[in-house]
């Protein structure tokens, strides 16, 4: 029987660990901190509260992977009301549609954005300046990243693609990431893999695989390995609790610099209790902004969507994310140039920032699959479909 030792027990951990028991392992996952999840927990007590924005996007290979073990459980359908609710910020003003010219980039049958330019000029070219700042701007709900024109035009085409399809590929676990993350655990247990909280790996095994599924800064300490570097986002955060209001946005999306605030509880009613609504915000920092700025940003935005709701905020939290947010691609790199999974001698790598394919979560679950399958001596060619 192989055996595999798995460091880390987030998302990509328990997806490598499920795999790889599912294949006949022996598993071991080792989690540093008392509850499994890493950044897809979700808070305990009256406000449920994800560690930042949290969505599944249908459109990934590992929606139908969760869905084949019913690991998803129940989800929070947003009303259709609700969803006529989201506002757009441009020029200072909110709107109910984005202006015309960014509509141009929207359109399915597009010219494939390249690698080795940036979005704003690749789409400057097609949209004019305005249409792809704004574009560039509300690509930043799936980027966390202050400056989205300045990356890979591929790279944020496809997210940008991703965010404003219809149907929306955006769902939302009722009760949050935990739950999914809960029941992942729960099928990892069934399947005998031995999990051990409160256990940080310092010093790797010799005696087996070993899949590294933590943070790559963590990975870069742990392998002492200083080439373990990516750029990624950083991104102020704000949650807020307010009491009921007719007439709230369900999100305000910022289209004059990249910034989101959404209404979570409007199709999750569960996270928050009776008359309150749970809102979460994210504004991405630049290097020579602060928390401060970020939240001010944030603030403006709560203004035009949520009138009065300084009045009837009844619970509040402020947080900064750095280098948690994934990973991003700058003008002539791809997913294939970031830190490989495979760091020979049987360790392999899975995470938001390492060389898989896919948006947000979706890398996580690749490089899981791929690492697994690279330590059980299967090559790296997955059946993602069948996966």
């Amino acid at each position: 029987m192989h055996r595999i030792t798995i460091v880390g027990g987030g998302f990509a951990g328990l997806t490598a660990a499920i795999t790889a028991a599912e294949a006949g392992a022996a598993v071991t996952v080792y989690e540093a901190h008392h509850t499994l999840g890493g950044r897809a927990r979700t808070a305990e007590g009256p406000y449920r509260t994800n560690d930042g924005p949290h969505a599944l996007y249908n459109g990934g290979p590992h929606w139908t992977w969760l869905q084949q073990r019913d690991l998803i459980g129940p989800l929070a359908p947003l009303p259709p009301l609700e969803a006529a609710r989201l506002r757009l910020r441009h020029q200072g003003v909110l709107r109910r549609t984005p202006p015309f010219s960014m509509l141009k980039l929207l359109r399915p049958r597009l010219p494939q954005a390249p690698v080795d330019m940036d979005f704003l000029s690749w789409a400057t070219g097609i949209a004019g300046e305005e249409g792809a700042r704004a574009a560039a701007h509300y690509s930043a709900v799936a980027l966390f990243h202050h400056d989205p024109g300045s990356l890979s035009a591929a790279f944020v085409r496809e997210r940008l693609r991703r965010a404003t399809k219809l149907p929306p590929e955006a769902h939302y676990p009722r009760g949050g990431w935990a739950s999914v993350i809960d029941r992942m655990a729960a099928r990892a247990w069934n399947l005998g893999v031995r999990i051990e909280t409160l256990s940080r790996v310092d010093t790797l095994p010799t005696d087996t695989p070993v899949v590294v599924a933590t943070s790559l800064a963590a990975a870069r300490l742990l392998l002492k390995d200083d080439s373990l570097a990516w750029p990624s986002g950083r991104t102020a955060l704000i949650d807020l609790a307010v009491s009921n209001r007719r007439g709230d946005a369900f999100a305000v999306s910022d289209l004059d610099a990249p910034g989101w605030i959404e209404r979570f509880s409007a199709q999750d009613r569960t996270l928050a209790p009776a008359g309150e609504q749970l809102i979460q915000g994210q504004i991405p920092l630049a290097p020579h902004e602060s928390r401060a700025d970020g939240v001010a940003r944030a603030e403006d935005l709560l203004d035009l969507g949520f009138p009065g709701w300084r009045e009837r905020v009844t619970w509040r939290r402020e947080a900064t994310a750095e280098g948690r947010t994934g990973a991003v691609d700058l003008p002539g790199t791809s997913w294939r140039d970031r830190p490989a999974i495979d760091r020979g001698n049987g360790v392999y790598l899975a995470g938001d920032q390492v060389a898989a394919p896919g948006v947000l979560s979706e890398v996580s679950f690749t490089s899981a699959l791929t690492a697994v399958s690279l330590a059980l001596g299967r090559g790296q060619t997955l059946d993602l479909k069948r996966a």
